[in-house]
């Protein structure tokens, strides 16, 4: 019989429920996000309407930012606030840490996505930011996901841990 490990046990268990505060698409490589109330997700395009349609399980599928870091990232800047529409992430909860996501499966609405790494800032956060934008982000960038269930991701959908195996 297998001993049980508490530390995987802790890693197992994630009883918070998230929500979903905000979708949105790149339409096309430089054009502004599109911030939506709904939105199909494909097994092989990842979101309808956004300018990465990564192809049948790619890893950078779906892009989602906890809505917690939107704070950290604006006092970092030494601003109020950022508007997710800067960050350039689809998908932005609040209510669940999304790095304990990692190496699980999640639902959010009607879709079951597969944690695939962290998404990290790249150089055009000193752009869309301005100086220091990069930094700010550093540890605050989000998560990638592949689709593992197409469906529905609409605003106030909940983001719950599920027990399938990756």
């Amino acid at each position: 019989m297998a001993e049980s490990n508490p530390l995987q046990e802790l890693l197992d268990t994630l009883p918070q429920v998230g929500c979903v505060e905000w979708i949105g698409v790149r339409p096309s490589r430089a054009a502004p996000m599109i911030a939506l109330e709904s939105v199909h997700i494909s097994m092989d395009k990842g979101l309808e309407g956004d300018r990465f349609s990564g192809s049948a399980g790619s890893p950078r599928q779906v892009t989602l930012i906890q809505y917690e870091h939107l704070n950290v990232i604006a006092t970092c800047l030494g601003r109020e606030s950022i508007s997710p529409s800067v960050l350039r992430r689809n998908i932005v909860v609040s209510g669940i840490n999304l790095l304990a996501l990692k190496d699980k499966v999640f639902c959010i609405g009607d879709v079951k996505l597969e944690y695939s790494g962290q998404c990290h800032p790249c150089s055009k956060m000193e752009r869309q930011l301005g100086e220091g934008g990069y930094n700010a982000m550093r540890g605050h960038g989000g998560i990638t996901a592949r689709v593992r269930k197409a469906g529905f991701v609409r605003l106030n959908d909940s983001v719950t841990f599920s027990n399938e195996s990756p």
